[in-house]
């Protein structure tokens, strides 16, 4: 699909071997500016390990990642920079339990960015508020519920002004209920034009935010399209198998 924003993320030829084991296999996918692109697929499939190699918390074997038109650094001081660009919301909130919510989001902005204790807690309120988790922020995670420490998560992440955001299945460990509060965040964040690049098993947000969807299958990147012509028109089997699978239960 036609995208007027330049090239963020550009993954070119990539493989990722564990042993023997392919886990990634000649993968190019490349993200503009702006862009939301859902990865989808059986489990198994790679999409995980994709989303975390963009950040390089999993190496790969050969090809190369940019972003911003900067390879991946392998590691030190211009890796860290790196990650502050690249915002990452995992399945599991991974959020300080000794901190409150207010220090978990400002701890990047302070140590990283190097922005004044005040200057961080304003900006920080804010984009807990925006998440509508305001009123919590003198608490700790075990006081919040799945689906507000989620919101917490984004909200840290979105504290380093990151580039570009990676969401990795982060309403799967979360009870139904609170699944849509954080969808819900998210197509908030893609309607403003943030970059993202979201795994996830949630159809109706692939339809619903998606400027493309990615289908991956055993480690390969099977097809890609826009929701409406992906959901309705597949062109793989692989892809027709899944969403038939997936309407059926």
């Amino acid at each position: 699909m036609a995208h007027s924003g330049e090239p963020l993320v550009e993954v070119d030829n990539v493989q990722k071997h564990y042993g023997d084991f392919q886990a990634l296999t000649d993968i190019d996918l490349t993200v503009h500016r702006g862009e939301v692109v859902v990865i989808i697929g059986p489990s198994g499939s790679g999409k995980s390990t994709l989303c975390r190699t963009i950040n390089r918390l999993e190496t790969i074997t050969s090809g190369s990642i940019r972003i911003d038109g900067k390879e991946l650094p392998a590691e030190g001081k211009a890796l860290a920079n790196l990650r502050a660009e690249v915002g990452m919301v995992f399945q599991s909130f991974n959020l300080f339990a000794h901190l409150t919510i207010l220090e978990n989001v400002t701890l990047g902005p302070i140590k990283v960015r190097g922005l004044k204790k005040a200057d961080a807690e304003k900006e920080a309120m804010e984009l807990l508020a925006r998440v509508g988790v305001a009123q919590q922020a003198s608490k700790l995670p075990a006081q919040l519920s799945g689906g507000q420490q989620q919101r917490v998560a984004i909200a840290r992440a979105l504290a380093m002004h990151p580039k570009v955001m990676l969401f990795d299945e982060p309403t799967s460990a979360l009870d139904p209920e609170m699944i849509n509060e954080v969808l819900d965040v998210m197509v908030g964040l893609a309607k403003e034009g943030m970059t993202m690049i979201v795994v996830t098993h949630e159809m109706g947000f692939a339809r619903k935010a998606a400027d493309r969807v990615v289908f991956m299958a055993d480690g390969h990147i099977v097809e890609e399209a826009e929701p409406e012509e992906f959901f309705t028109t597949p062109k793989s089997d692989r892809a027709k198998d899944f969403l038939s699978k997936l309407l059926t239960h």
